[in-house]
């Protein structure tokens, strides 16, 4: 009786103790948001009120997609409903397969909204995630394993980050590249996430809609995105979510972030007049929440408010966002891109893409 009850004991004490090192570490992942000090900073911007980032208006196009598609967050803990039935491609990256100085031009997908851009002999990491989309282990699963590990990026000059949602900011990627020379590009108040993760305040460069930073010799510019912020349903908003334009001395890059469609396109189009590539989000649309996402005929519409050369897809393959199968956006996508005299470019996982050169095929046709 005696050693059943110690064994009970033990089990106990290893499951309290597992209990409180996840709630621990799901705190931690959590963040924290700016206090009242820092928010004074924001006070004069015209797109803050109340405590809160204000999403701009979209075009009022389609008032019937303003009811239903409610997909619940229960949904997010079992085995993903329209995963993919086979083992999506991948080519598995090292920091070897990176050249030891960044390529003037190149791009490696890593799915969903991650992915490295060398520009100019600087290299990028746009919202690198590599494990599950929420701050638990069980939650939000991928489809498969990333095609890079943490320990194998490469030398990153730059983090830029679009917003703080999970599928965006990864607390465990960001607790790695504090120990690097990494310095962070992020919207206004995300920089208080990374200060409290222990990233020293000289290295994080905060950016509002319209500001710009010179990083390393390409400009970088924070513009408008329609979509909104947090990592808990009580501080939604607190913290900013922005697109971006990168101009390079040749190139020109337009990065979308998680958005809605709506006017802001037709302004940054009119700012900058041409892109030569364009990363656009193609998925996790839904009736019920126009004005997160983008709908497929939106995307086009947006190639073409922008007047970019070149889409490449991304916030799709790697996790069930929404209500929709997991290649239903693509197909859309590339069926439009035809029709609308579009070139896509679509490298599998992982792989080494030079935009114009490196040709891509339908990859997710093929089973």
């Amino acid at each position: 009786m005696k050693n059943l009850l110690k064994f009970f004991t033990v089990i106990a004490a290893v499951f309290l103790i597992s209990v409180s090192f996840t709630a621990c570490y799901v705190y931690k992942s959590m963040g924290k948001l700016p206090d009242a000090s820092e928010a004074l900073k924001f006070e004069e911007l015209s797109y803050y009120k109340d405590g809160q980032f204000i999403s701009p208006k979209t075009l009022e196009r389609y008032p019937e997609r303003r009811t239903g598609g409610k997909g619940g967050m229960a949904r997010h803990l079992f085995r993903p409903e329209h995963a993919p039935d086979f083992k999506l491609p991948k080519v598995m990256l090292t920091a070897a397969d990176f050249p030891q100085t960044p390529e003037n031009y190149a791009v490696y997908w890593l799915g969903h909204s991650s992915f490295i851009l060398e520009l100019d002999a600087v290299r990028f990491a746009f919202d690198p995630v590599v494990q599950n989309a929420a701050p638990v282990w069980f939650a939000a699963k991928r489809y498969d394993k990333s095609p890079i590990k943490r320990k194998n990026l490469p030398r990153i000059d730059y983090v830029v980050l679009t917003h703080n949602h999970y599928d965006h900011l990864e607390y465990r990627t960001m607790d790695y590249l504090k120990k690097s020379e990494t310095k962070f590009i992020v919207p206004l108040g995300v920089g208080t996430l990374l200060k409290n993760w222990g990233i020293n305040e000289d290295r994080i460069h905060e950016l509002g809609w319209g500001d710009s930073f010179d990083a390393n010799g390409v400009i970088i510019t924070a513009e408008k995105a329609i979509h909104y912020s947090g990592r808990t349903r009580k501080n939604r908003n607190k913290t900013l979510w922005v697109s971006y334009a990168l101009k390079g001395k040749e190139k020109n890059i337009f990065v979308s972030g998680d958005t809605g469609y709506g006017d802001i396109f037709k302004e940054i189009g009119a700012k900058y007049g041409h892109f030569d590539l364009a990363f656009i989000e193609i998925d996790g649309w839904n009736p019920g929440w126009p004005n997160t996402h983008m709908f497929p005929e939106e995307v086009m519409r947006t190639m073409k408010d922008i007047n970019a050369s070149m889409l490449l897809p991304t916030h799709w393959a790697v996790w069930d966002l929404a209500l929709h199968e997991w290649d239903e956006s693509i197909k859309l996508i590339s069926d439009l891109a035809d029709k609308n005299n579009i070139k896509l470019l679509t490298p599998i996982m992982g792989q080494k893409a030079v935009p114009g050169i490196t040709e891509t095929e339908k990859w997710w046709e093929k089973k």
